[in-house]
């Protein structure tokens, strides 16, 4: 049977809330049997009409195998409105699907000018508007007629909660997310149909500072956007009999304060239950003890629909232990490094103190250690109201964590009175790896808490101290990663809007994105503008953001040929360099590779992505001219940094993997750099040097250039320095420094010692990509078109990695027989697609598949042997490949490339 299933618009299932004039529509197909292509496809869309008795598009029958990003070609869509849609297709045996189960998406305002509501604040004159405490905003309205629908179009200059009738609206947190706030700010949309009551109702609003006028990085910088707080909201509720009302903020709302006396995203939170407004949430509350409200100019023009997956609790983790220390402190321990906060139960008299401090790790005496967190003082304060048990949770803050010192909790601590609340944006987790070493298996459990832990709505580089900033050097060298774990599509798609609202007019690019630190433009860094977008196609086939981002792109490159006076060399200004290597000078952060070397690498890798973006889009001069600026770096490059004896001239390992991964040498050359760098980590006893330039590229260098034995050995190194050091340490997240806990215990300076930062964990790239072998076309991206090459190793026996695609999953798990002379390799290919299938160590006429000989297998259409390797051409279908090892195949080692 064949199905359509699983479908998405701008890649969420029923979304509420959509400003896109030109949503795309993606499904997957489902079948039994292998090999299935589309043939077509046919989609009909309703404008409130879930029985289609008319559409406002309606394609007939296409003739398409495309599936994902189909855009929308019907009638102007409107505003505040569901559109439904369903969708049927064809195979090409003439196979058709039933319709699917209908899905939709729901609009919001397709035009700025149907804000009609006013940006409020309490009013100056009543209320201080730097107060520390966070506002509430309180109206009431009626509804006297039978509800067929109400939707609530919010946001704010801060964060903000909503409620309705004394109900939390959404468990969406920190709303409305952080962006480029002067040029983008996102607001929600909510579905209250079934909150509204008959009668009097009361719309509540807490507001806090948030990341709008809170206190941001290292510098002590507030008010960076603005000085007022303020909130803007439009409730829209249509009547059976089909009259629409709009109630919107105005100066009528009432204003106070209430039991959050303070709340700061790297400080924590202060809350007084004493200070609760009982009853405020009724029609018939006494607010005569509010104050008045007033509308604070502000424009619209900069408002935009939300556009990634909301920030919300997606886990939540119990208590492995209560601590006390040595030095008596009482600290409970999570057991995992986690992002968000503690909810607790508490009873206790009125005015009884309890104070929470989060921290990642205890010092080498056992104590609760808060050094790393520099200014950011991570508590959370709460006082009892008295009386029954009550309950906590803060609202407008988050922390980086795994243990927490309890202050003031009457009685005896209770752990399962705690719980850890894991908060970051809502990504559909897409990918898992497994392997036969626990370590790797713990490794990759780090990196994906450490995903978690720092894509709260943007790329933080850490959770923790005072900084948290979207630092574009770290977006980059993880992105593929992340694509791997988890659905970032839209999740980038945001963040990389900012970078472009916020990239100079001469194409320079900040350090971090939104910008709230001085400086700009470091090669690698300000490389995210090009990479991330690619990287993003690659993954989903999508083509909307290379056009989007294609202009920042090309201005990113037109920056750094403006830079010095040698146009196809990078030899000027302050760059990161190889960030962190450990082969730096004493007392600098930067590695010993050259930055002109990074600077000029990265400037070819990304005009030659840029070049690719421009054949892509159809821009026949642009491929041209940077297909030319492209070759001249290339030639430069050689030039600068290599002998004429093919000797590249920086003996780093950084130096080395740049070389080979950006293709920066040819033949020889190319040879001989590989082996100098084989050369160099077996010299370092399989452990590297790199700092957070080189590392994400360092095993598939030697990976794809013939060692990839070097590279497991490199990765399965447990000593220091390695991936697996800190997972011996007991590490639960990846860390930003190789050695942030030393052997001795003691800890990495103070000044930079995060131990949950992402960077470094893009180790995972090599585990899904090479390891297990999952990668996707150039050509067809998006897994249309599926390359599966596992490579084993010495050191593993089995791994498995799974990827929830586009179109479905995809899964390549490979096994060594007990006798280390057999294999096994299984492989899922999704409906509409098609796969290379690579079997190392295979004869072509020794492989069985499903007890078949290959020449006679469904889905299955050429196969050929090339060197050590079965190489197959596969349609969908779920295959299982069983051989005998060729005796060839001593060392496991991979055909260079």
């Amino acid at each position: 049977m064949l199905s359509v299933n699983k479908i998405r618009i701008e890649y969420k299932e029923t979304p509420v809330g959509l400003d896109n004039p030109v949503p795309r529509i993606s499904w997957q197909l489902g079948a039994q049997q292998r090999g299935v292509l589309q043939e077509a496809f046919h989609i009909q869309v309703s404008a409130e009409d879930p029985l289609f008795q008319s559409t406002v598009w309606d394609t007939g029958r296409m003739v398409s195998d495309r599936s994902i990003h189909v855009p929308y070609d019907g009638e102007a869509l409107s505003s505040c409105t569901r559109y439904y849609v369903r969708i049927r297709a064809w195979d090409r045996q003439g196979n058709v699907s039933a319709w699917s189960e209908t899905a939709y998406w729901e609009t919001a305002f397709m035009h700025h000018s149907e804000w009609t509501a006013s940006w409020i604040t309490p009013s100056e004159s009543a209320m201080d508007p730097q107060t520390e405490a966070a506002f509430l905003l309180r109206n009431t309205f009626t509804t006297d007629k039978p509800i067929r629908r109400a939707r609530i179009y919010a946001t704010a200059l801060g964060v903000y909660e909503l409620q309705l009738n004394g109900t939390r609206v959404s468990q969406d947190r920190l709303t409305p997310g952080w962006t480029s706030y002067a040029a983008r700010l996102q607001y929600q949309t909510y579905d209250v149909t079934s909150m509204l009551l008959a009668g009097g109702n009361v719309i509540g609003i807490a507001l806090a500072n948030g990341w709008y006028k809170g206190h941001l990085a290292w510098e002590k910088k507030s008010n960076i956007y603005g000085d007022r707080r303020a909130a803007l909201l439009q409730l829209h509720v249509t009547y059976e009999d089909g009259e629409t009302r709009v109630f919107g903020t105005d100066s009528t709302w009432k204003a106070s304060t209430g039991a959050v006396l303070y709340s700061e995203i790297y400080h924590g939170e202060t809350y007084d239950a004493r200070l609760e407004k009982d009853n405020d949430y009724r029609y018939d509350y006494d607010d005569k003890d509010w104050v008045s409200t007033e509308v604070l100019e502000q424009p619209k023009d900069q408002l935009v629909a939300q556009e990634n997956q909301p920030t919300r609790v997606v886990h939540e983790i119990r208590p492995v232990e209560l601590i006390t220390t040595p030095k008596g402190e009482t600290v409970i321990d999570f057991g995992q490094n986690m992002v968000g906060w503690i909810a607790f139960n508490v009873t206790g008299n009125p005015g009884t103190t309890i104070t929470l401090t989060h921290a990642e790790v205890l010092d080498a005496e056992g104590n609760f250690y808060t050094g790393n967190l520099r200014a950011a003082k991570q508590t959370n304060t709460y006082m009892c109201k008295g009386g029954a048990q009550e309950q906590f949770e803060p609202r407008f803050t988050f922390q980086g964590f795994r243990y927490v010192k309890v202050e003031g909790y009457p009685g005896t601590v209770d752990l399962a009175k705690f719980t850890g609340k894991v908060v970051y944006t809502d990504m559909e987790p897409t990918g898992t790896f497994e392997c036969s070493d626990p370590l790797i298996n713990q490794l990759q459990s780090n990196i994906v808490w450490g995903q978690r832990g720092n894509f709260l709505d943007v790329p933080t580089d850490c959770p923790q101290r005072d900084e948290r900033l979207g630092w574009t050097g770290d977006a980059q060298v993880f992105v593929r990663t992340a694509a791997f774990n988890m659905d970032v599509a839209s999740f980038f798609t945001k963040w990389l809007r900012d970078l472009k609202a916020d990239q100079h007019d001469d194409g320079g690019v900040p350090y971090v994105v939104p910008n709230v630190i001085s400086g700009h433009s470091s090669a690698a860094w300000g490389d995210a503008a090009v990479i991330c977008p690619w990287v993003i196609y690659e993954s989903y086939g999508d083509v909307r953001v290379l056009e989007e981002q294609y202009d920042s792109m090309k201005a990113w490159i037109g920056y750094i040929r403006g830079q010095g006076e040698q146009e196809f060399l990078w030899n000027t200004g302050f760059h990161f360099g190889d960030w962190l290597g450990l082969d730096a000078k004493e007392n600098s952060y930067i590695g010993a590779t050259p930055t002109d070397l990074i600077a000029t690498a990265f400037y070819a890798y990304s005009t030659n992505l840029v070049r690719k973006t421009a054949a892509i889009l159809g821009q026949k001069e642009d491929e041209a001219h940077f297909g030319e600026l492209y070759d001249n770096i290339v030639q430069k490059f050689t030039n600068e940094f290599l002998t004429p004896s093919h000797r590249l001239a920086a003996p780093t390992q950084t130096a080395h993997v740049l070389a080979l991964m950006f293709d920066l040498v040819k033949g020889p050359a190319r040879e001989r750099t590989a082996q100098t760098l084989n050369r160099m980590i077996e010299d370092n006893k399989f452990h590297l040097t790199t700092g957070f330039v080189g590392t994400p590229y360092l095993c598939p260098a030697l990976s794809a250039n013939g060692y990839h034995t070097t590279a497991m050995k490199l990765a399965l190194q447990t000593s220091y320095p390695s991936w697996l050091y800190s997972v011996t340490k007991g590490a639960t997240t990846i860390w930003e420094h190789w050695d942030g806990i030393k052997e001795d215990g003691s800890f990495w300076s103070d000044d930079m010692n995060s131990y949950n930062h992402y960077a470094y964990g893009s180790i995972g790239e090599w585990l899904y990509g090479v390891v297990a072998g999952i990668k996707t076309d150039e050509e067809q991206p998006g897994y249309k078109r599926i390359h599966i090459r596992p490579q084993p190793g010495e050191g593993l026996t089995y791994s498995k990695a799974t990827l929830e695609s586009m179109h479905g999953q995809i899964c390549s798990e490979w096994r060594i027989g007990q006798d280390g002379k057999s294999m096994t390799v299984n492989v899922t290919v999704p409906p509409n697609t098609t796969a290379l299938i690579v079997l190392p160590g295979a004869l072509q006429d020794r492989v069985q598949e499903g007890g078949e000989k290959l020449n006679a297998c469904e889905g299955i259409t050429q196969v050929g042997q090339m060197g050590g390797e079965v190489h197959l051409e596969a349609g969908s279908g779920a295959y299982r490949f069983e051989y005998p090892l060729s005796e060839s195949m001593e060392s496991m080692e991979t055909v260079k490339s």
